[in-house]
């Protein structure tokens, strides 16, 4: 193989044209299922409250507030996590701060598995949102770096999928420990994937985009040639010619970034649209998710395995959501899907308001049916975020939007826990029907469509 020289002002340019001639490998392949591997756990560690804290409400005779602390301390943390991890990553580095999480995470959940008492529970819950919050919006930056334009969004959302897929693998796991062994059992297991940290850092190169756009021109060519001596030799054959690399974008646009460039110009509305649609989908998502089994255990007296497995039941409705979406999303559009799916939330949702929610069965096939619009839709917003923004603040783009995730995780289920508490279940699912609805104008009006463009081209 060889590889043509190219100036060091040029070589930011040229690595997005070399990655656009690159055909489907095992080599990318292989570096989807390590991030993705890391990724799938750090989903699994994050649901895995919600179906210890009927345990948890007994052991330590927990409150309802004091129960919706332990739900939100964790969120607080990923909300920190991703603040301060898009600012990291774009300064030393996808590929180290996906490593520090991951290796954080697991020695969190084993200090959980210990926890004596619910003040070190909460303090250690605060760490492991840290982690999470850092580690998911990172990896779903990386993973869009190292991936050419045509049918982008199907190859990032089949590696998000893990995400969902971590959910649902630790509900199926929770309906079975929690019952027999007990929670802490379940956050022993959740510490093993800490020995990622080393696959990570031994397999997953550094991102060539962000190498380049930090002036490290020699290592940016080095990985890229490694990168395409790795795909030859896995497809046998010798890479197509190289196309015309991307427009340049104007001075303007490509002088501002941190956290001024993310209000900045084109960016601003980008900014604040992409923010709103990360903070209604999982307000509705964790609005609901974090309260169903306890909803099902106290309102409609289920035992809590059969509350822990009617709220599996529409997490993997919300699986099959999120694998529709992937399928989809390159032929619709960014647009199109994330607006149907948050509108087919709301109005799933007032459905469900409109029957009453007079039965476990009924807030079982409504809810579900909702799980597999709202997964839908904030999976897309994985794969669109780091669309937006340049290779300069790309993940800080994506950091920002991963944050306002964490305050709709956090405000979600303190709205429902507070509605709750005041006896109406159908003003719960009302409340979440219109969120829901507001999320959908906004990406009816404000999404810009960016399937099938090279992200230099969307985000100069």
């Amino acid at each position: 193989m060889t590889t043509e020289a190219v100036p060091d002002s040029s070589l930011g340019a040229s690595i997005a044209a070399r990655f656009e001639r690159l055909p489907l490998s095992r080599w990318h392949v292989t570096v989807r299922l390590v991030v993705g591997a890391v990724t799938f756990f750090e989903a699994f560690d994050q649901l895995l409250i919600a179906y210890a804290l009927p345990d948890l409400r007994g052991e330590w005779g927990l409150t309802t507030s004091a129960s919706t602390l332990l739900l939100t301390v964790g969120s607080v943390g990923m909300l920190v996590g991703a603040l301060l991890s898009g600012r990291v990553a774009d300064r030393v580095g996808r590929v180290r701060v996906i490593t520090l999480c991951v290796a954080v995470s697991s020695v969190a959940n084993l200090a959980l598995a210990l926890a004596p008492s619910p003040e070190v529970f909460m303090a250690l819950r605060f760490v492991q949102g840290l982690a999470i919050g850092g580690e998911v919006p990172v990896a779903a930056t990386f993973i869009a770096e190292i991936t050419r334009s045509h049918r982008r969004g199907r190859f990032v959302l089949l590696y998000e999928l893990v995400f969902p897929a971590g959910l649902t693998v630790g509900a199926l796991a929770a309906a079975w420990l929690v019952p027999v062994l007990g929670w802490r059992w379940m956050y022993a297991l959740a510490a093993v994937p800490g020995v990622l940290a080393v696959v990570v850092h031994r397999v997953v190169p550094e991102s060539p985009r962000w190498l380049a756009d930090r002036g490290r021109y020699e290592e940016a060519a080095a990985v890229m040639t490694r990168i395409e001596t790795a795909v030859e030799r896995a497809t046998r054959a010798p890479l197509p010619p190289v196309p015309a690399a991307p427009p340049a974008g104007t001075p303007a646009a490509s002088s501002a970034s941190g956290l001024r460039g993310l209000f900045t110009g084109r960016y601003r509305r980008r900014t604040l649209v992409v923010g709103a649609l990360w903070f209604t989908g999982y307000f509705v998502n964790y609005g609901i998710t974090s309260w169903l089994p306890t909803i099902y255990q106290n309102r409609y007296g289920l035992s809590l395995a059969d509350a822990l497995l009617y709220s599996t039941v529409t997490s993997c409705a919300g699986l099959a959501g999120c694998l529709v979406a992937a399928l989809t999303v390159d032929r619709a559009g960014r647009r199109r899907v994330i607006t149907g799916c948050l509108g087919g939330s709301a109005a799933v949702l007032f459905v469900l308001t409109l029957l009453g929610a007079g039965t476990a069965l009924q807030v079982l096939v409504w809810t579900s049916l909702a799980a597999v619009f709202f997964f839908g839709s904030n999976i897309c917003l994985y794969l669109y975020t780091p669309e937006l923004f340049p290779t300069r603040m790309r993940a800080l783009g994506s950091s920002v939007g991963g944050a306002l995730n964490r305050a709709g995780v956090i405000l979600g289920p303190i709205v429902v826990g507070a509605v709750y508490a005041g006896g109406s279940i159908e003003t719960v699912f009302l409340t979440l029907a219109a969120v829901s609805l507001a999320g959908a104008v906004v990406a009816g009006l404000g999404a810009e469509e960016t399937a099938g463009r090279r992200l230099e081209e969307v985000s100069p």
